[in-house]
């Protein structure tokens, strides 16, 4: 989702508009390899693989994602609106003698952080989305994005700022993209639902999996997961690893909000990615069991 500011509206966005994207890769085109009988296909070692998924990182772009999808034995590049002819040809420049290991696909958009906000929580003036709320011993906080948490230190339920949910614990961003909050305000309602979903347990995603993903600025949305450990670079040096890639949509103001089962299992929290709500896109997450085992908490 874009990161904006709550006041003005139309205000400037500050350093990278945290957007927790859109989703549906739609009908994302492969430009790479081409058509060809199966005993024609060249298979990459896993050596070559990891060799190319680090010249990519190299390379630099921003606007690009990438995973090595082991299904299809190939590194396989999103690149959003952004990205040039000239910026691919690079990539592929620098993968050197391996670059038939690549796979490009283009996503409509661009990738964004996505500060905005399931409930919408404010900060230095800016809107974010909680993500779940946690406990560790009889001490109670949220999550959410990272790069909400860089941000802002105090969090308020309301745009005005006046009624004050708590203080950053912790954050880390970029390389990873959650932040703890503790709550100090003792009188506000503290949830273990995230939508209508009662959240019980934490857990990994996995390709092909059905999720839901709820923010504060476009609501409850549902998808698949259809890529682990991606890592996106947003430009600026901001440069996330190990996200959960989905076809789930969002905007901006969605960082941080819930990725979870409807079974009610937590999985991860929205950090970016391109396109809306209304044409699709990409968006990442952060997976929330890095960030529960970071601080030693857990959800309720």
């Amino acid at each position: 989702m874009r990161i904006k500011r709550t006041t003005p509206r139309n205000g400037i966005a500050r350093r990278a508009r945290l957007i927790a994207v859109s989703a549906g890769l739609v009908a994302a085109a492969a430009i790479t390899v081409p058509n060809a009988s199966a005993a024609d296909v060249h298979t990459f070692s896993t050596t070559q693989l990891s060799s190319v998924n680090k010249s990519v990182l190299k390379s630099d772009i921003a606007g690009t994602a990438w995973v090595v999808d082991a299904k299809t034995n190939r590194v396989v590049v999103t690149v959003d609106s952004t990205v040039s002819a000239a910026e691919i040809a690079e990539i592929k420049k620098d993968a050197g003698g391996n670059a038939d290991a690549l796979t490009i696909k283009h996503t409509p958009g661009k990738f964004n952080k996505l500060i905005n906000g399931g409930d919408a929580i404010y900060g230095g003036g800016y809107r974010c989305s909680l993500g779940f709320n946690v406990v560790s011993g009889s001490t109670y906080y949220f999550l959410t994005a990272g790069h909400c948490g860089e941000v802002a230190s105090t969090w308020y339920s309301n745009s005005g700022q006046t009624t004050t949910l708590g203080t950053n614990y912790g954050y880390s961003f970029p390389t990873n993209d959650y932040a703890l909050v503790r709550y100090t305000n003792t009188s506000v309602t503290k949830s273990g639902t995230a939508g209508n979903t009662d959240i019980t347990s934490s857990g990994n995603a996995s390709v092909g999996q059905a999720v839901i993903r709820d923010g504060s600025t476009t609501g409850i949305h549902t998808g698949t997961v259809t890529g682990l450990n991606a890592t996106v670079n947003y430009g600026g040096g901001d440069v996330v690893y190990q996200m959960i890639q989905t076809n789930v949509c969002a905007e901006g103001g969605d960082s941080g909000g819930a990725l979870y089962t409807s079974g009610g299992v937590a999985l991860g929290l929205t950090s970016g990615g391109s396109g809306n709500c209304s044409s699709g896109g990409t968006t990442f997450f952060q997976p929330v069991a890095e960030a529960l085992s970071r601080y030693g908490v857990a959800v309720y």
